[in-house]
């Protein structure tokens, strides 16, 4: 592992590349902030497949991606003098400190679920008006979900205990089935939302990431379907000419094999 000190001269010979990339390079001297906003989403987003995977070398390359997009943004804000990487360090250390006063202060907490109650408290004392201002509109609906339930159970906006949220997720689930018989399309997606909503709110109780364990879903299933791809082409057979009886033989022998990985 490197010293503090390699650390230190790591991060002043990616600043200095930085600078020469912006004065040199015909592509790095025309992105802006908005060029580079969809490219920061992406390099974010592959940080979160390498994470998922525990791929961790990939995480180490992933990160240093996102690395590159803050010293870009912060070598833009530099040349208009609207702030530097210095500023971008400092206002976020300064915000840390503000808001962990049982390390920088004297506040005592008992546990986690105290310091989050604490944090959002001091969120609105720097003068936002609702807790929920925090969460990012453009987040993916069931991000954005679980955030929103996570913002307000740290203000006491909750359940008591898990067998209340699962009840309500029953209550909602009875409620689209009424909306499904009726065949109402419009009632329907929202009852389907609400359903969602209580789902992402059980599983908080449970301790379980609903986005992890949606994308595990998403994984496991890529696999058996590729899997059954596989099979089919193997035997020389093309998926829209079998039969879903044909097609279950190899799905349940994907299911054994990824069970076991």
């Amino acid at each position: 592992m490197n010293s503090r000190k390699q650390q230190l001269q790591a991060i002043d010979r990616l600043l200095t590349i930085m600078d020469e990339l912006r004065a040199q390079c015909p592509w790095d001297k025309k992105q802006t902030m908005e060029t580079l906003r969809h490219l920061t989403i992406e390099e974010t987003y592959e940080l979160g497949d390498a994470i998922l995977d525990n791929n961790l070398e990939e995480v180490k390359k992933e990160l240093g991606d996102v690395l590159l997009h803050i010293m870009f943004y912060s070598k833009i804000g530099s040349e208009t003098n609207s702030f530097d990487i210095g500023d971008v360090a400092n206002e976020i250390c300064d915000k840390l400190i503000h808001r962990h006063p049982h390390i920088y202060g004297d506040v005592t907490v008992k546990d986690e679920a105290e310091v989050k109650r604490n944090w959002e408290k001091l969120k609105l004392k720097e003068g936002k008006k609702s807790v929920l201002e925090g969460v990012p509109k453009s987040l993916p609906a069931l991000i954005k979900a679980s955030r929103i339930q996570e913002k307000v159970a740290g203000v006491g906006f909750d359940w008591e205990e898990p067998n209340q949220v699962w009840e309500k997720v029953e209550e909602e689930l009875s409620e689209f089935k009424i909306e499904v018989a009726k065949k109402d399309t419009d009632k329907m997606e929202s009852e389907f939302g609400d359903v969602l909503f209580s789902l992402i709110n059980y599983a908080h109780f449970v301790n379980i990431n609903p986005e992890n364990a949606l994308e595990r879903t998403n994984k496991k299933f890529i696999k058996r379907f590729q899997y059954l791809e596989a099979k089919a082409k193997e035997n020389g057979k093309e998926l829209q000419d079998m039969t879903l009886a044909e097609m279950d033989v190899y799905w349940e022998a994907a299911k054994q094999i990824t069970d076991m990985q």
